[in-house]
């Protein structure tokens, strides 16, 4: 039988084509003749054509040639009974039954009108595009299409974006803060003997700090700013070897909020505060000559190959000829020591010139006097953190919620696109058949016939197949039985598996 929707044979209207038409299972119009013997019609009307003379068990042709494996069953007529050409043996694998089992459920749910959706295949572009055909049946679809043209551009673009965000994620993306530094002390003073105090004065000094307008809820330790601290009191009052406080950034250190000093002492203390900054990628400052060459204080190593190459470049010093090596000017052999170098020379060279960053020098006095006890020195020194928007950039790449929801938009629209090639080839069915109802059924037929002989791999006799005698012979009872038994080992089949036990 013709799959549903298209016609093989010659066009039965000159402005149809016939590709596009197809046709209803059972539809019988006024005036068609009656199917020849042999020929049934199911419960929902569609067209059900019996065993075939030499038609291969195994192909497909509609209820009787399932796909599937050869059907079983005895030889009904007896063993005397000729056989068709071509009839294969009464014999069928349990691989085949299966398969001939799956085929006839699907069968069963395309006649039902769900069909199986496709959702596990990979749809395309193309699949969305209304056919030409139908554009030029309703002219407002090109809004549509339009559409569809302006989604394409944004799907490009954000293509482009999100590859430029992954880009830019893999670089450290920092913005400055000011970081508030707070310094104070208390003083305590000795107590008389007996009482439950301190017998020595002493002084607490505090350095404490936080961040100016620190965004979010998790607030960053002071600590985690810096490298090291190193708080250097006055020497004559505490000697060589006790007037050196340092902390220092080790794998297991605990972040804190401050860092407490206590000493004894009942007189004032000049104090110096050296603050290393932990900068993240590591900073280095360059060699003063260096450093006024590329305009270059402290930065990243990075940032210091940007500079020199844009140095290189613009006081065009790479060798015409030689594009490894470096022709140097009189401030290069200065710095560097060398009328000319290579490129792959630059990073040694450059290790000797770059150096630890200065650290913050904060000069302090640490006051005994009971007056002073509420002062507070503040400082704002800049600091580099995490921008806000890297953590945005992140969760916008790893977020799926937008993709479900246009994965499921994407399937709506290419459901609506199929219904809609669905019902124009309805449309062309239906309006072929108006147009010229005598040359439709005639196609038509001839195009069933067409079919019928492809699916069986059998070139028949049309003017033999025509009479009543040729479905009257031997072989039919063959196909019937067969057919019938097959159908009982299928429904065998299917309680045994809802039973789950074996029926004798």
């Amino acid at each position: 039988m013709a799959s549903r929707g298209g016609f093989t044979g010659p066009p039965m209207n000159p402005n149809v084509n016939p590709m596009n038409v197809g046709h209803s299972a059972g539809m019988r119009m006024p005036g068609m003749p009656q199917p020849p013997a042999g020929y049934s019609r199911g419960m929902s009307g569609a067209p059900q054509y019996l065993q075939r003379p030499g038609m291969p068990p195994n192909r497909v042709g509609g209820p009787m040639g399932s796909m599937g494996g050869q059907l079983p069953g005895p030889s009904y007529g007896g063993g005397n009974m000729p056989m068709r050409p071509g009839m294969g043996p009464p014999s069928m694998d349990a691989s085949r039954k299966r398969f001939l089992h799956q085929h006839q459920q699907q069968q069963q749910q395309e006649a039902l009108g769900g069909g199986l959706r496709r959702g596990a295949k990979r749809r395309k572009m193309a699949d969305k595009v209304l056919p030409q055909r139908i554009r030029d049946l309703v002219p407002e679809s090109q809004a549509y299409m339009d559409l569809l043209a302006f989604e394409r551009k944004l799907d490009q673009t954000i293509a482009r974006k999100r590859m430029e965000i992954q880009e830019a994620i893999k670089k450290p993306i920092m913005q400055k803060r000011k970081l508030r530094i707070y310094i104070s002390n208390t003083y305590t003073p000795s107590k008389p003997e007996g009482e439950e105090a301190e017998k020595v004065s002493s002084w607490e000094l505090r350095v404490e700090g936080k961040l100016l307008e620190e965004p979010g809820k998790q607030k960053r330790k002071f600590s985690s700013f810096f490298k090291s601290l190193v708080i250097e009191l006055d020497k004559e009052l505490y000697g060589p070897d006790n007037h050196l406080v340092e902390w220092h950034r080790m794998p297991t250190t605990q972040e804190t909020d401050g860092f407490q000093v206590k000493r004894p002492g009942d007189v004032n203390v000049k104090c110096t505060l050296l603050l290393m900054l932990d900068h993240q990628p590591p900073q280095y400052k360059l060699d003063p000559r260096l450093a006024r060459l590329l305009g270059v204080h402290t930065q990243t190593r990075a940032s210091i190959m940007q500079a020199l190459w844009l140095y290189i470049k613009n006081n065009k010093l790479q060798d015409g000829h030689e594009k490894e090596y470096i022709n140097c000017n009189r401030y290069f052999r200065q710095i560097f020591g060398c009328p000319r170098m290579r490129f792959s020379e630059i990073p040694m060279k450059l290790a000797g010139l770059l150096q630890h960053p200065d650290p913050i020098i904060i000069n302090h006095i640490i006051s005994v006097d009971p007056t002073d006890q509420k002062k507070t020195a503040c400082y704002d020194i800049d600091v580099e953190v995490d921008d806000p928007l890297k953590g945005q950039m992140n969760s916008f790449l790893s977020s799926t919620t937008n993709q479900q929801e246009i994965a499921a938009l994407e399937m709506k629209i290419h459901e609506t696109i199929e219904y809609i090639n669905q019902l124009k080839t309805e449309r062309d069915f239906m309006l072929s058949f108006s147009n010229n109802p005598q040359d439709f059924i005639q196609d038509w037929l001839k195009s069933q016939s067409r079919d019928l002989k492809l699916m069986t791999d059998v070139t028949g006799n049309p003017e033999e197949e025509r009479r009543t005698e040729f479905y009257q012979a031997p072989w039919v009872p063959e196909a019937v039985g067969r057919y019938i038994y097959s159908k009982v080992q299928q429904r065998r089949q299917e309680l045994e598996q809802v039973l789950g036990i074996r029926l004798t």
